[in-house]
């Protein structure tokens, strides 16, 4: 069906008259022009969302004083789309029996009984009811208020005189930001690249304002929003690093709520700059604060807050002191090619830093195993495994859940010596110490504790490939063929390698390391007599592979 408007107006100045004519289809998602919904049995919108579309053709006259009668024509069509609700069979005949939709376009008004129908309108209210005012005004305001003389292209038609088109206008761009094949045509654009005619180059096609300056197009604006997100990424980092060095989540946590002035006072700090730092929390969303006062959010309290079970502030602390500046050196270790001089890994508590710089190593690798360890235990059925041996376990984060979670098996932390002498400070309370031990030793060197079930976490990705490969052969060789199991706990990537965390991850693997996607960890782990692999993509900090020796 079709609805059309014919409307004249008068300019009191120039005597010029405004013609206007419009045609509304209403489409649904099939794109079909849908003529009626009197239909109870077909339902056709009920509980779907349909388009309404307007189409205006607007002819500006001018007589000339020579007579002549110049004529421009301005187009355009607006989209508006509604929603209807699950509609009843006897509210439909209830409708159909008032008679009102007789004789509307799509046989329904929403600026009448109609409106019952509809759930939701997302555009232009007034173009649903049959012509779209706003977008008529604007053109009618670019007819009186011409732009530049420079943005005015003198188009020739057949059956009238020279019209001025003023296709390059901001309101057409906006009326063409749909994905409509015959706008693009129009305007001669695509990808932002305008089309001279009758030529095959092009230009970049920059949309202007009616006085003459250059508009950003609203696709620039959304690829400029994310490099401002990337720009203002580390400031967001450092926000979080400094409220968790001086403690900020802590204080709340004990005194549940506090005015900056308070929170100064007990990090000795500026009550000024405390205070911006507060606020950069609460627009992070680590923070709530009402009538100046400000309390940890749900968020905090289970991650950020130094005493939390899950708590993530040993790693924040050293990603400030040493990842940091692992990044902010980033383009020297690139064109240089060196590794960075410390990485999270237990490999790093190796002896030679000194007792306590061991100790935090421990407790960054703890917080983090404690926060992926129960997706990596659940993420496959371990229950008939009745022993396990956790290569380079360190704390025993990743024994403690095993443990937790199948009550029949015993499991081995197999670690340096370096690291088995901390261990007992990272210990639970109400944990059956009976089915865990721990054992000294180098998985490299020494040979490795009977088990039915090996797991490494965070192991192989941070090892040159000559020494992961006589790894994972001794690992092989320790197994029983079509028995014992392979549990590996890694950063997994996507096939196409376009995931961002796994990527940013590795610019502080050694030189030697790298991560690997799911097809490449599989190949790896055939080559060593393993199958039935499984990969899972955990969602939390690690993935999980489990394989059977051959």
């Amino acid at each position: 069906m079709e609805q059309s408007l014919t409307c004249r107006t008068e300019d009191k100045y120039a005597n010029p008259s405004v013609f206007c004519q419009s045609f509304v289809p209403l489409l649904n998602s099939m794109s079909k022009v849908t003529l009626t919904i009197l239909s109870p049995a077909s339902h056709r919108l009920s509980g779907k969302e349909h388009s309404v579309f307007t189409g205006v053709a607007i002819v500006h006259c001018t007589s000339q004083e020579d007579n002549q009668l110049e004529t421009d024509i301005i187009d355009f069509y607006e989209e508006t789309k509604v929603k209807f609700a699950e509609l009843s069979e006897d509210l439909l005949w209830e409708y159909i029996d008032s008679g009102e939709p007789m004789d509307k376009a799509g046989g329904y008004g929403i600026q009448a009984l109609g409106g019952m129908l509809v759930e939701s309108v997302h555009g232009d209210f007034l173009n649903v009811v049959g012509f779209p005012l706003n977008h008529f005004c604007k053109k009618l305001a670019e007819m009186y208020y011409r732009p530049a003389k420079h943005t005015i292209h003198r188009v020739k038609h057949d059956s009238i005189p020279y019209v001025e088109s003023f296709e390059n206008l901001s309101d057409v761009e906006k009326d063409c930001s749909t994905s409509s094949k015959t706008c693009e045509a129009k305007k001669g654009v695509h990808d932002g690249v305008c089309k001279t005619r009758g030529s095959g180059s092009s230009v970049p096609c920059t949309p202007r304002l009616q006085n003459g300056l250059e508009e950003t197009p609203p696709h620039c604006s959304q690829k400029l929003a994310k490099i401002f997100d990337l720009l203002d990424g580390f400031k967001a980092s450092k926000t979080l690093f400094a409220a968790s060095k001086l403690k900020v989540f802590d204080k709340l946590k004990d005194k549940g709520a506090l005015k900056a002035m308070e929170i100064a006072d007990k990090i000795n700090a500026s009550v000024h700059r405390t205070e911006r730092l507060l606020d950069a929390c609460v627009a992070l969303g680590l923070l709530e604060k009402t009538h100046q006062v400000y309390r940890n959010t749900e968020l905090a309290n289970m991650y950020l807050v130094s005493d939390a079970p899950f708590s993530f502030h040993e790693y924040i602390n050293y990603s400030n002191d040493h990842l940091w500046s692992h990044f902010t050196h980033l383009d020297s270790t690139i064109v240089e090619g060196r590794g960075p001089h410390e990485t999270p890994h237990k490999k790093t508590c190796d002896g030679t830093h000194g007792p306590e710089v061991e100790e935090r190593c421990m407790r960054v690798n703890h917080c983090t195993l404690k926060i992926t360890a129960r997706d990596i235990v659940t993420a496959f059925d371990l229950s008939k495994y009745s022993s396990a041996c956790d290569l380079g376990g360190g704390t025993g984060a990743l024994a403690h859940e095993l443990v937790g979670t199948y009550p029949e098996i015993k499991v081995n932390v197999f670690d340096l010596p370096e690291i088995i002498k901390h261990s007992s400070l990272f210990q639970p309370e109400n944990l059956d110490f009976r089915r865990l031990t721990f054992t000294s030793g180098n998985f490299i060197e020494d040979a490795l504790p009977a088990a039915d079930l090996y797991i490494l976490s965070r192991v192989i990705h941070d090892l040159p490939d000559e020494k992961l490969n006589h790894l994972l052969r001794k690992v092989s060789d320790a197994c029983h063929p079509g028995k014992s199991g392979l549990l590996i706990a890694e950063i997994i990537l996507d096939e196409d390698k376009k995931e961002p965390r796994g990527l940013l991850q590795a610019l502080t693997i050694n030189e030697e390391g790298k991560q690997r996607s799911g097809t490449e960890y599989k190949k790896l782990l055939e080559n060593h007599g393993f199958n039935r692999i499984q990969i899972k993509t955990t969602g939390n900090l690690l993935d999980a592979i489990f394989a059977v020796r051959r």
